[in-house]
């Protein structure tokens, strides 16, 4: 059965309260009741992301909570372990922490270059692993450098870890170190015939677990497909530009980041989220997308989708919507 979770930073309404770390935790409220399994949060320059899933971890319960994801470079590993296993122990063993590198151009607002993306986050990963482990970091010494000084009582579950991870030397470092990737704007061929099997045996060949792959989409339940892709297009053009995006983004034969959206009915939509679950995906991520209405109206459906505990990997009523590396979506090719 594959995991249904919703961008708590995406779709949900406007803010009202005029405290975000309040319209959140309502958001997340909303995604609970719901019957929605998973919330999770990006990070951007504001909030910190880790922050409001501690706070929302306290006044929603029941439901696991990740980051999708933190940017490693302007953040200590040290900093970040004693961020997450905080939230850790608020959420009583439900956070998941999803890591990232960000992309060319974003990281001069904190004084750095984008420069060797994947050595930074494996060496990141060095010191930050081992500690969300309850372990002394290597090579660390003097005052604190033990186990037990980096230890939050109440953490008691181990952090799992994911990287977002499209590029081969990454899908490589989240299969052979971390418990599996988090994907944005990936279509079905980049999820089948490129990330799957990359994570999958670079966790093979180290003796791991068969890793999650969490796969980023933006999700309606609509009669106007078309006006949604279109919407999509103008919103997510910032996104679409960014070269890790874009490869993903050619790879599947999508001109626009419109195209590889589900979007339909409500057979439609399942029928397309179910075509993922056939490839390996794990877990997919919902923003929602479209008015208020129809976010409103997905939402119920994947709430539906998870109570009736739909085994989405055996496909549904009317199939899967993908043959032969293609799904519904428009620009399959």
């Amino acid at each position: 059965m594959i995991r249904i979770g919703v961008n708590l930073a995406a779709g949900l309404g406007t803010p009202s309260s005029g405290n975000l770390v309040d319209d959140l935790v309502a958001a997340a409220g909303a995604v609970a009741a719901a019957g929605v399994p998973t919330a999770w949060l990006s990070q951007g320059y504001g909030y910190d992301a880790v922050g409001v899933l501690t706070a929302i971890a306290r006044e929603v319960p029941g439901v696991e909570l990740g980051t999708s994801v933190v940017v490693v470079q302007p953040r200590h590993p040290r900093v970040l372990a004693a961020q997450a296993l905080t939230a850790q122990a608020a959420a009583h063993g439900r956070f998941t922490l999803g890591l990232g590198v960000s992309h060319l151009g974003l990281l001069e607002v904190y004084g750095q270059r984008f420069h060797r993306p994947v050595a930074a986050l494996r060496a990141h990963l060095d010191t930050l692993l081992p500690i969300l482990s309850g372990r002394a970091a290597p090579g660390a010494t003097g005052p604190g450098s033990q186990a037990t000084d980096s230890a939050v009582p109440g953490a008691t579950a181990r952090v799992p870890v994911l990287l977002g991870a499209l590029g081969p030397a990454m899908l490589d470092l989240a299969g052979r170190r971390t418990d599996g990737t988090i994907t944005f704007l990936a279509g079905p061929r980049t999820i089948g015939d490129h990330v799957v099997p990359r994570i999958g045996a670079a966790a093979r060949a180290s003796g791991r677990p068969t890793p999650r792959v969490v796969v980023g989409l933006p999700v309606a339940v609509t009669a106007e497909p078309e006006r949604v892709r279109t919407g999509l297009d103008v919103e997510y053009d910032g996104y679409a530009r960014l070269p890790s995006y874009r490869g993903a983004l050619d790879r599947d034969g999508f001109a626009g980041p419109g195209a590889i959206a589900v979007v339909g009915d409500e057979n439609t939509v399942v029928a397309d989220l179910a075509a993922y679950a056939a490839l390996g995906a794990t877990d997919i991520l919902v923003s929602l997308v479209g008015t208020a209405t129809e976010r409103t109206r997905t939402l119920r459906v994947l709430g539906a989708v998870t109570a009736a505990g739909l085994d989405m990997r055996s496909g549904l009523k009317g199939g899967t919507g993908y043959q032969a590396g293609r799904t519904t979506g428009r620009g399959a090719g």
